[in-house]
């Protein structure tokens, strides 16, 4: 069967202590056993309370220097640095980091989009723990077994533009490893290893976007294998990252 990648449009504005999995069964009344739900970054940093009013943020000496070479927020660049565990690079106003989750992405997630004007967001504490608690939600209270996945848009090295990645991961593996199997010449493969978390949450973007009130979606007949292995696969260790 052809994989499906299904809508789920919220008109509700997320709070904090909101249930997610209710707002989800809400508007989505036929998930089935082995669907793969995905939520968007922003909803779980919502509903954690992770969200703050820059007008009480005191920016540190640091921030104020930062800001004032690339002419921002120095309340803003406060936000950063707090989620950052270290500064990767700095160029034309552009602020790599790495969080303290250890992905390395602009501004250590945080983001002004989709909030009040003076507020800013940041990502999850811990989108494993978001995703696994989402799933054994829908376990027990619609009786099915999913996967499910926290997407954030993330730039990449080398390429324009920005994608949807996997910042979070329940039941499914975050890379499909193909190393040992053979090729359709029968040759084998060495290190041939598909991020195929990430290839879903960009899939998934391409309904849910972000200006459509679609916070969710739900990819359908794509085969995986469950795992509890969780972020960790996605990121590459320090000794195997030849661009840190």
């Amino acid at each position: 069967m052809p994989v499906e990648i299904i809508p789920v449009v919220v008109k509700k504005e997320i709070q904090k202590g909101d249930d997610l999995v209710q707002v989800f069964l809400s508007n989505f009344k036929e998930l089935k056993d082995w669907d793969i739900v995905v939520l968007a970054q922003k909803i779980v940093s919502k509903q954690e309370g992770r969200v703050v009013e820059l007008t009480g943020v005191i920016p540190s000496l640091l921030a104020v220097g930062i800001a004032a070479e690339y002419e921002k927020d120095p309340k803003l660049i406060e936000v950063i640095l707090s989620e950052s565990k270290r500064i990767v690079r700095m160029q034309d106003g552009i602020i790599i980091t790495e969080t303290k989750h250890g992905f390395i992405c602009a501004n250590a997630g945080v983001d002004e989009s989709n909030l009040p004007l003076g507020f800013a967001s940041m990502l999850p504490e811990n989108p494993d723990k978001a995703a696994l608690e989402f799933q054994q939600k829908i376990a027990s209270k619609a009786h099915k077994k999913v996967a499910v996945l926290i997407a954030d848009t993330f730039g990449r090295t080398f390429r324009e533009g920005q994608t949807n990645c996997t910042i979070g991961i329940a039941g499914i593996k975050g890379v499909v490893d193909y190393a040992g199997k053979k090729d359709v010449f029968n040759r084998t493969l060495r290190i041939t290893a598909i991020a195929q978390a990430d290839e879903i949450c960009g899939a998934a973007e391409l309904v849910m976007g972000k200006t459509k009130d679609c916070p969710f979606a739900v990819v359908r007949n794509f085969e995986f294998d469950s795992s509890d292995v969780g972020i960790k696969s996605l990121i590459r260790s320090k000794q195997t990252d030849l661009f840190r």
